[in-house]
């Protein structure tokens, strides 16, 4: 069970890594701009893609960290 939930954590945060910014722009524009049909579940996504754009920016913005803190992400120039 713990590895199953363990793969659906993987893809929600590869999932909304990608589709967050669509979703937080796209349903509201979709919702009263083209007047679609409220939706239940485009809600709760749009909710969480919001909790997760505002934990992206207090940890930019307010707490000044990276995801790559180590410096292993950035690529080094070769010397000569």
């Amino acid at each position: 069970m713990s590895k199953i939930l363990k793969e659906l954590y993987g893809t929600g945060i590869l999932f909304f890594y990608y589709s967050k910014y669509f979703i937080l722009i796209g349903w509201p524009i979709l919702l009263y701009g083209l007047e679609y049909k409220p939706n239940l579940i485009m809600d709760l996504l749009w909710v969480y893609s919001l909790a997760l754009m505002t934990k992206d920016l207090i940890m930019k913005f307010v707490f000044k960290k990276r995801y790559c803190e180590s410096g292993a992400c950035q690529v080094k120039p070769k010397s000569k």
